[in-house]
């Protein structure tokens, strides 16, 4: 993949941003920490991908706004791409994908963001993790790989090479192991279960054809019992009517006794009725009097009541004209006292305005002091002019002198550690030379061992061809013992035919061929055992051989840092000729120094320089703390401007006032005067005197008033009895009426309850003629319903043996089907079984990491020489002996691992004891080297490298080290990217995409 453009709308930090990549081969991303460079490579894998280092989906759109788009343009296999990936926030996302044709871009987006998705990795053939494993070295994981325990380097491995499909396909083997293993145990227990129940089927039958001449013999008894028993019913039925209707002339006899009895009680309560109302109407005379009574007091209380409303309208309404007229006083009695507020506070001013205009004298002297103060101020502002440009170049002397100073005393430490170094480096010299022919006897060594272990891999490779034959050999001989078996199994059939001519064979040949085909399989058979037992004794001389490998391989892990301890070693040896003369000179030097410190003759012209300063100083006697002074003391005086500014303001104040106050006491006479007109000749008081005369006028008493209505109260009563007396006049002769109607219908019930009496007694005579036959019913059907119980049971009976027998016809066909089954499940058990332990981590998974190291090791040592100047070295472990304490040290038990041993030149040692900038260079060349490894995996050309913050753990050699290794590697990438926030390093790019953030977010700045 090589991107071609970039185009950002709202993507993290940045808001609107383009970025052209074409003509860019090796460039520098650089700006300050947190400017948006790593952003640009995650606006890359959003795009294509939708993956980011943001938590959330929205996090990914600039801060405020509601959208974010990127556009992203790219070649990969010689075909021009473009995907634009947008979001809202808050909402889903709309990725396009198009490929360029003569005619423009055509889109290949499909159907949602998912399908859209593996369209993209269909076609460019890199996953996300892939990515970000291989071509993008992202910020912070460069040593991810190597804090990791060896265990978890594995597993990692194996992630990264996509070895995690073969785990699942184990656990789906093993699954289908689990499933086929309980289906074959389910399958034998229920064909046994079987075998048991099919051993019933004669005895069933037997018992079902007695169950069925028994329930004929109780079908014909049952009928018989119920002919029996429907004409006893019948005459029952007939006695149940005779009762039911004997029931029916009880109740209506019931009925009429009660209704004749409520008559009765009727008839009484109407005659108390009448008896009250005579009593009512002999009363008619008093009553007539009493209640015209009544209506004269109630033609009274009415006047009464009238002259009532009249007072309280003419009070009330006095009194609502009595709270005007008091508002009115209060109202002008507010402003009365208003207008003499202010009279009294004018009077207050004056009196302070007075007071200020006694204090002029005063003010005058102090305005004398202040100018004084300012002039003397004046002086020495000038002064300081004068002074300060001095004062700095005082300062600016000093300073260069001391860096002189403590120049000098540096560059007497180093020359003082360097004497020290060299005395040291010409005291080493016979060690070297030691040294140097020790490592000289150790490669000789070691180079023997190389030559030994060629032989041992080029055997290994000799015994592997010669396994894979004996492999094909035996997948040929089981092939031909399966048609044997085949074979031998048709020729058990009696009526077989032959398996060359299939003509049909007579007794004789029948024995000759069975005996032919069994010596041929037995022949085969042996072969087969023959082949197998070489395949294990070439099994057991690769693992002696492969043991042998990794021990020599480790003995000569260190081959190469021999090597390079020698070149090192002689040229320390090369260097220490030259120690005696530049001892001399660094003695002399050092004398120098010290008699220049010593004596501080160093720096003339400065020192005369800034002597003359000092003295000139001392000729205009400035001083800092008198001009403090002075400035504080116009401070101390300044309060006489303020209080003369105080004084013009009052005297202005002191006129005004008194121009207003012959207004003020004007107001006040005529409020006072505005009072009294309104209490005694206003409208109000006029209408209030008027409505105490009509008050007056009206002459009501509430005494009387209250004398009347308690006797109207008293008289109520006759008003009462008057109403009653009414009622009754129109009610006598309708409850006269209702007496006689009374007498008339008990007579009619009194008739009906006679004739219902001798129906009852007819019915009991016909009852008492007629035997009841409910014992003989209740004895019948205790025989059918018993008879019917045992009738089922035995229908119930027969039907289970009907549907046993059916059951074990259909277990039956059942028990051979699943003896087919079972032999189907064995042997899928078998197969699921070894595909199991194949794909386990001992199996293809161990094989292929162990095919992959070697060439991750060799491409890592490759780019590590050219990043370290041949001083370190890697080796890959992936087994070790175990710790056992009981077994000797040849016996050891190894297990898995993958340790990586580095070495340099003091040795091999842990990866925690190397500087930030070694392990960078290792943990560099390890995930170069696994990205390209991966790219080759997945059928897709490493054609772009990103290295994200690689520079910031490396010193100056590092660094440059580290450019020259990209730029020895660039031609194998068609571009690469390095990200770095040290503005010093980007001069090593000629191409450059400078970073800035703004407050428009952040900007690009691309130079070539």
């Amino acid at each position: 993949m090589i991107p071609v453009q970039l185009i950002l709308k709202n993507f993290l930090s940045y808001r609107d941003a383009t970025l052209d990549f074409r003509g860019l081969h090796t460039a520098c991303i650089c700006g300050s920490n947190g400017a948006g460079k790593s952003s640009l490579l995650e606006a890359i894998t959003w795009a294509i991908w939708g993956e980011s280092r943001a938590t959330a989906e929205d996090d990914v759109i600039y801060s405020g706004a509601t959208e974010v788009r990127v556009d992203f343009t790219f070649h990969n296999n010689q075909q021009k791409y473009r995907v634009i990936r947008t979001r809202l926030r808050g909402a889903s996302g709309v990725l396009e994908f198009q490929i360029e044709t003569p005619s423009g871009f055509r889109s290949l987006t499909g159907k949602g963001v998912r399908a859209t998705q593996d369209v993209i990795i269909q076609h460019i053939k890199l996953d996300y993790d892939t990515f970000i494993n291989s071509a993008y070295l992202r910020q912070g994981r460069a040593d991810e790989f190597m804090l990791k325990r060896p265990t978890e380097r594995k597993e990692i491995l194996a992630e990264l090479l996509k070895l995690n499909q073969y785990d699942e396909l184990e656990e789906r083997a093993k699954d289908s192991s689990k499933k086929f293993k309980f289906r074959v145990e389910d399958l034998e227990r229920s064909l046994e279960a079987i075998k048991i129940q099919l051993q019933q089927r004669e005895t069933t039958v037997a018992q079902r054809t007695e169950l069925e001449a028994e329930l004929n013999k109780l079908q014909e008894v049952q009928a018989f019992d119920n002919i029996q028993l429907q004409s006893l019913q019948v005459v029952q039925h007939q006695r149940q009517n005779w009762e039911q209707q004997l029931s029916f002339v009880r109740q209506q006899f019931q009925n009429l006794t009660q209704d004749c009895d409520r008559l009765q009680q009727e008839q009484l309560a109407v005659k108390t009725q009448l008896a009250d109302l005579e009593a009512i109407l002999n009363q008619q005379s008093e009553i007539q009097a009493g209640y015209t009574e009544y209506q004269n007091l109630q033609s009274q209380e009415e006047a009464f009541a009238a002259k009532f409303e009249q007072h309280t309208h003419a009070t009330g309404l006095r009194q609502l004209k009595q709270q005007q007229l008091t508002k009115q006083i209060n109202d002008i009695e507010r402003q009365l006292q208003q207008t003499q507020a202010q009279l009294e506070a004018l009077q207050q001013q004056e009196q302070e305005i007075q007071q200020t205009l006694t204090k002029s004298g005063d003010v005058e002297a102090a305005l004398a002091q202040l100018a004084a103060a300012r002039n003397h101020v004046a002086h020495l502002d000038q002064l300081q002019m004068q002074v300060t440009p001095l004062l700095q170049q005082r300062t600016t002397l000093q300073s260069q002198l001391d860096r002189t100073h403590a120049g000098l005393a540096a560059r007497l430490e180093q020359l003082q550690s360097t004497e020290n170094q060299l005395q040291r480096q010409h005291r080493r010299q016979p060690q070297l030379q030691q040294a140097v022919m020790d490592v000289g006897l150790q490669i000789e060594e070691l180079e023997k061992k190389r030559v030994y272990l060629q032989r041992v891999q080029e055997k290994g490779q000799e015994r592997r061809h010669f396994i894979e034959r004996l492999q094909a050999h035996q997948r040929d001989y089981e092939k031909l013992l399966g048609e044997l078996e085949q074979k031998l199994q048709m020729l058990q059939n009696p009526n077989a035919l032959c398996p060359l001519c299939e003509r049909p064979l007579d007794e004789h040949h029948w024995s000759r061929v069975i005996e032919k085909t069994q010596l041929e399989y037995q022949d085969t058979q042996g072969q087969f055992w023959v082949v197998r037992e070489q395949m294990a004794v070439s099994d057991r001389e690769i693992q002696v051989l492969r043991q042998e490998y990794r021990e020599i391989s480790q003995q000569l892990a260190a081959y190469d840092a021999l090597r390079e301890q020698r070149g090192q070693l002689a040229a320390q040896l090369e260097a220490t000729t030259d120690v005696q003369q530049q001892l001399q000179q660094i003695a002399a030097e050092k004398e120098h120094l010290e008699r220049s410190l010593q004596t501080g003759d160093y720096a003339p012209d400065k020192q005369a320089e800034l002597r003359q300063l000092n003295e000139y100083l001392q000729q205009l006697n400035y001083n800092e703390q008198d001009h403090a002074l002075a400035r504080s003391e116009v401070e101390r005086w300044r309060w006489a401007e303020i209080k003369l500014q105080q004084i013009k303001d009052a005297t202005k104040r002191r006129a005004t006032l008194a121009a207003r106050k012959p207004e003020l006491q004007a107001n006040i006479a005529q409020l006072q005067t505005r009072i009294q007109q309104e209490q005694i000749d206003s409208e109000c008081a006029r209408q209030i005197a008027a409505l105490a005369r009509q008050i007056a006028e009206i002459s009501y008493s509430s005494e009387q008033h209250n004398h009347l209505r308690q006797s109207v109260r008293e008289a109520q009563s006759w008003h009462l009895r008057y109403q009653q007396m009414l009622s009754a006049q129109q009610q006598y002769p309708q409850l006269q009426a209702r007496l006689q109607e009374l007498a008339v219908a008990q007579t009619a019930r009194l008739a009906e309850r006679q004739q219902l009496a001798n129906q009852i007694e007819s019915i009991i005579q016909q009852l008492a003629q007629t035997d009841n036959p409910s014992a003989q019913i209740q004895a019948l059907e205790q025989q059918l319903a018993t008879r019917r119980r045992h009738l089922d049971e035995q229908i119930a009976k027969l039907g289970r043996l009907e549907q046993l027998a059916h059951q074990l016809e259909t277990q039956q066909v059942e028990y051979e089907q699943q003896q087919q089954q079972l032999q189907y499940c064995k042997q899928q058990y078998r197969v699921y079984q070894e595909l199991s332990q194949a794909f386990g981590k001992n199996g293809i998974q161990a094989l292929m990491i162990e095919n992959v190291l070697p060439q991750l090791e060799a491409e890592t040592n490759k780019l590590l020489s050219r990043l370290s100047g041949n001083q370190l070295h890697v080796q890959f472990v992936t087994q070790k002996a175990g710790r056992s304490g009981k077994s000797s040290k040849k016996n050891a038990k190894l297990i898995d691992t993958l340790d990586i041993l580095i070495a340099d030149t003091r040795g091999t040692r842990a990866y925690e004891t190397y500087s930030g900038g070694e392990a960078f260079r290792i943990n560099f060349a390890i995930r170069l080297a696994l990205a390209k490894l991966l790219a080759q995996r997945v059928g897709a050309a490493l054609q772009l490298l990103i290295v994200d913050e690689g520079f910031g753990t490396q010193d100056a050699e590092g660094c440059d080290r580290l450019i020259a290794a990209i730029n020895a590697i660039a031609a194998d990438f068609a571009c690469i990217l390095t990200v770095t926030h040290m503005p010093h390093l980007k001069e090593a790019f000629q191409a450059r995409i400078e970073v800035n953030k703004t407050q428009q977010g952040s900007q690009l700045l691309l130079s070539v």
